[in-house]
């Protein structure tokens, strides 16, 4: 059996271990010690000097040391301080009644809270189901349409994955070695477009039929000045903060980890002006931050070990020499990944999607002359539509969970499908328009691909490839 044939037994043999439902950080670790014993045997060698005991031990240490994975906690955390303050009902209360003119007044006001929290706490299921339980019941109530009440919740909370500080891009920032503050910047245009044209679809279902949108009354008993005061209140402190962690990055006045640990002091400031800081909560959200940040070092040293188990025996040469036989152009390449991707965000997190299977894709992008920040951007698109897509939509999932009882999975579904159109136009959009992701890094950092690129190193991506190919 040779080597190459040996790697795609341990693609394989993973593969079915996932949908058998074994942990997926413990199966990568398990797989690659196995499969690497046998990698690296070597006859009258005692087991304990098999190599891959030191890779794997390497592979630990340089995950644990990795400075861009730093942030990721102190984001986290960050995120969990603002969910356990209870901010959520209060700034959905002074949306409304700051909206009230607006048509869909409160599905607008549940799309702006969404967006807002997920650009704060980065995790989807939070989001859709503190907006499950906070503004579903309140829009049922005002008679709003199903479909669209439980769609707008369910859209609006995968938003997080994509708008900075995002969690999803800073591990892709680790697995592709690229600047994380390039990839924040990078996700700016397309993610509040994203956002933007969301709310364009409410705003014109609602004007087209008001039946679906009706105004609730209880917001009319707030004067001007009473709904001013809310504002600024309830969103404002929230959004300051949020602009002041992405700003001091993008602008270069903090790192990350230092910009994440300003928002984690921010937050906390913030849960005790509302009076809803407890030790307690406190204590909860240390909890999950550490549980959610093992998860993630875990896949890292399972993935790291995996792959270098796996480029040892040739799977690697052997996935590029599949991909340059097929012949494929740029375009056609990055709608093959994007389409394996899509199907693998089914069964998987975005989390293990990244760590794993992204690395796969990645040695072929100079091949094919493609961004790496480019093909990170699109990917965190991509997922928004794996989030809401049947047959295993998860934010789907995840509001059913805390839903009335009376609303079907199925009309959950239906809600979500309109707004899965207005994603997969976002996307073309961005294969059609590159510069949607590279115009924001570029003039934050004054470096134009462009000018950088020499034409003798294929490695450096020209974001202009649709139009030169």
């Amino acid at each position: 059996m040779s080597d190459p044939f040996v790697a795609l037994l341990m693609l394989g043999l993973f593969i079915v271990f996932i949908f058998f439902g074994f942990p997926i950080a413990f199966t990568m670790m398990a797989m690659g010690m196995g499969f690497g014993f046998y990698a690296y045997f070597t006859p009258d060698q005692l087991i304990w000097d098999n190599r891959i005991l030191y890779l794997f031990t390497q592979n630990t240490f340089s995950v644990m040391n990795n400075d861009v994975l730093i942030s990721i906690p102190l984001f986290l955390f960050m995120g969990y301080i603002i969910e356990r303050a209870n901010i959520l009902d209060r700034l959905f209360l002074s949306l409304q009644v700051g909206l009230r003119g607006v048509p869909g007044s409160m599905a607008v006001a549940a799309l702006v809270t969404c967006t807002l929290f997920a650009t704060a706490t980065g995790i989807v299921g939070a989001v859709v189901a503190l907006m499950g339980l906070i503004a579903l019941p309140a829009m049922l109530k005002a008679g709003y349409d199903e479909k669209l009440a439980s769609g707008v919740i369910t859209a609006g909370g995968t938003l997080g994955i994509l708008i900075p500080p995002s969690i999803l891009l800073i591990v892709y920032a680790a697995t592709a070695s690229v600047s994380v503050v390039k990839m924040y910047a990078a996700a700016i245009i397309p993610g509040f477009t994203l956002a933007f044209l969301y709310l364009i679809y409410i705003i014109v279902r609602a004007t087209l039929n008001p039946s679906l949108c009706p105004k609730p009354k209880d917001v009319y008993d707030y004067s001007v000045w009473e709904s001013i005061v809310m504002v600024l209140k309830a969103f404002v402190p929230l959004a300051v903060l949020i602009m002041s962690v992405l700003g001091s990055i993008l602008f270069g006045l903090a790192t990350p980890s230092e910009a994440a640990a300003m928002g984690v002091l921010g937050g906390i400031i913030l849960a005790i002006v509302y009076r809803a800081f407890t030790w307690e909560r406190l204590r909860e959200s240390v909890y999950l931050t550490a549980r959610t940040s093992a998860m993630v070092c875990f896949l890292f040293v399972g993935s790291a070990t995996f792959a270098s188990v796996f480029g040892y025996l040739g799977g690697e040469h052997l996935v590029k020499d599949f991909m340059l036989a097929l012949d494929l152009s740029p375009l056609q390449f990055l709608l093959l990944s994007q389409f394996i991707i899509f199907i693998l965000g089914w069964p998987l997190e975005w989390s293990e999607i990244i760590i794993i299977f992204v690395p796969i894709f990645l040695p072929l992008l100079p091949l094919y002359n493609i961004d790496p920040i480019l093909f990170g951007i699109l990917i965190a698109v991509n997922l928004q539509t794996a989030f809401l897509t049947p047959p295993m939509a998860m934010s789907a999932y995840y509001l059913k969970g805390v839903a009335p009882k009376t609303l079907q999975l199925n009309t959950i579904f239906s809600g979500c499908m309109p707004f899965v159109y207005i994603i997969l136009f976002t996307l073309a959009m961005t294969y059609v328009f590159p510069a949607m992701v590279t115009y924001l890094p570029d003039q934050f950092f004054n470096q134009s691909v462009e000018m950088e690129r020499d034409p003798n190193d294929e490695s450096v991506v020209n974001p202009d490839f649709f139009k030169t190919n």
